[in-house]
């Protein structure tokens, strides 16, 4: 089943980071990036924070809502 896509994808190519990189910022493998990117899995809640930091960016844009 095919979970809501969040935009990690786009925020980490425009920082310019790999997923590998993402990876070790956000203490995951790279596979469990994929499957975020892929919108086969979902990051737990407690890490979204971290992850808008990590590609420079607010949560709602992350779920695809105007921050504005």
């Amino acid at each position: 089943m095919k979970l809501h896509v969040l935009k990690i994808q786009k925020y980490r190519e425009a920082t310019g980071m790999n997923k590998t990189e993402l990876a070790k910022k956000m203490g995951v493998s790279i596979p469990t990036v994929s499957r975020w990117e892929n919108g086969e899995d979902l990051p737990a809640a407690a890490r979204l924070p971290a992850l808008a930091v990590a590609l420079d960016c607010t949560i709602d844009e992350l779920f695809g809502r105007d921050s504005a």
